[in-house]
C-alpha cells in the first residue's frame, strides 16, 4: 500500500533509477509534487528527463528506488496509472490522415471515455484547443502550434488528474508556445497536476516549481525566485561592448570573474563583487582597446542559474 505522503502528493519519487546496462540515465532522483502543481523539468537534451517521465507513466520499469504517481505504485500498479493520467510525448503522436474530429473521436475510444460523455468531451476539447473551426480539417494540414494543441486536448480527453507533458512546445514558435502554456495554466487552475519538461529557459518561469536536471540528476530544486535567490553568493553584470569574443577572452582571465556567457547581443559575468568587478572590466577591456558600451548589474536569468548549477556539478565530478 502507498504511504500517506504518497496518497497526498500526486507524483513521489525516492532515490529512482534507471540504467541502461552501463549506463546511468536516471540517477537517485527524489521529487514530490503537489497536487494542482505546474512542475518543470528543465535541462538539456539528455538529462533524463524523459526517462524520468516515461518511468512515471509506467512506460519504462525503474532499476531502483520507489515512485507513485496519484498514489500508486509504478513497479506494481504501472496499468492502473495508465488510466489515470495523460501522457504527450515528444514527438507528435496524432494522426496525420485524419481529421480533428476524427482524431478525437478515435482517442476517446482508445481512452474509454463514456458513450454518454463523448460529444460533451469533444465539444471541451475543440473549445478549450481553439480548434472549433478546425474540426473537419486534416490534421497533416494544421501548423505546428495547432497540432499541439490537438494532441493536448487528446491527453486530457478522459479527464486525467495528472499531466505528463515531454517538451510539448519543441519546435514550436514563440508565440505558439507562449499560447501553449495558456491552456496549461487553465488545467492547472481546474485542478490538474501539470509535470511538464522542457529545455526551454523562459518557460522555467511559467512553473511554479522546477527541478535542474543535468547528467540524470536534479542538481537544483525550488521555485524560480528560490533557485535565482540561491546566486546570492556571486552577482551578475551585463556587458556590451564592440568586440564580444574579445571580450568574452579578456574577462574571464580576471581574478573575481566566475563565469562568462554570450547572452544576447552582450555577455552575463558572474563575478564574486559588481563594484570591483564592474571598474575592472572596464579598465581591461580600454587597455584592450574594446569599447564599452554598458556595464550593469543584473537580476539572475534562469539561464545563468543552470549554467552556475552544472558548471558547480561539474567541478565536484573532477
Amino acid at each position: 500500500m502507498p504511504t500517506n505522503q504518497a496518497v497526498a502528493s500526486a507524483v513521489s519519487t525516492r532515490a529512482l533509477v534507471k540504467r541502461f546496462g552501463s549506463f546511468v540515465a536516471v540517477d537517485h532522483v527524489t521529487l514530490e509534487v503537489s497536487k494542482g502543481e505546474i512542475f518543470g523539468f528543465l535541462g538539456p537534451n539528455g538529462a533524463g528527463k524523459s526517462t524520468t517521465i516515461r518511468i512515471l507513466c509506467g512506460l519504462l520499469e525503474p532499476t531502483e528506488g520507489e515512485a507513485t504517481v496519484g498514489g500508486m505504485d509504478v513497479a506494481t500498479q504501472s496499468e492502473l496509472i495508465k488510466h489515470h493520467i495523460g501522457y504527450m510525448s515528444q514527438r507528435f503522436s496524432l494522426y496525420d490522415d485524419l481529421t480533428v474530429e476524427e482524431n478525437i473521436d478515435f482517442f476517446s475510444g482508445i481512452y474509454g471515455v463514456a458513450d454518454d460523455k463523448r460529444a460533451a468531451r469533444k465539444d471541451y476539447v475543440l473549445k478549450m484547443a481553439g480548434l472549433q473551426h478546425r474540426r473537419s480539417s486534416l490534421t497533416r494540414l494544421l501548423s505546428g502550434g495547432w497540432k499541439q494543441r490537438l494532441a493536448l486536448g487528446c491527453a486530457i480527453l478522459h479527464e486525467p488528474p495528472i499531466l505528463f507533458l515531454d517538451e510539448p512546445t519543441s519546435g514550436v514558435d514563440p508565440i505558439a508556445r507562449r499560447q501553449f502554456w495558456d491552456l496549461i495554466y487553465q488545467l492547472s487552475g481546474a485542478g490538474h497536476t501539470v509535470f511538464v519538461s522542457t529545455h526551454y529557459m523562459d518557460e522555467a518561469e511559467y512553473c511554479h516549481r522546477i527541478a535542474l536536471m543535468y547528467a540524470g540528476k536534479v542538481v537544483a530544486l525550488g521555485t524560480p525566485a528560490d533557485l535565482k535567490q540561491s546566486l546570492e553568493s556571486h552577482q551578475i553584470l551585463y556587458v556590451e561592448s564592440s568586440d564580444i569574443r574579445g571580450s568574452m577572452t579578456l574577462i574571464e582571465k580576471l581574478p573575481g570573474v566566475a563565469d562568462v556567457a554570450v547572452f544576447g547581443g552582450g555577455l552575463h559575468v558572474t563575478v564574486d563583487h559588481a563594484e570591483t568587478a564592474s571598474p575592472a572590466i572596464r579598465r581591461a577591456l580600454e587597455d584592450a582597446h574594446i569599447s564599452t558600451m554598458q556595464i550593469e548589474r543584473i537580476q539572475p536569468s534562469m539561464e545563468d542559474v543552470f549554467v552556475a548549477k552544472i558548471e558547480q556539478e561539474e567541478r565536484n565530478a573532477a
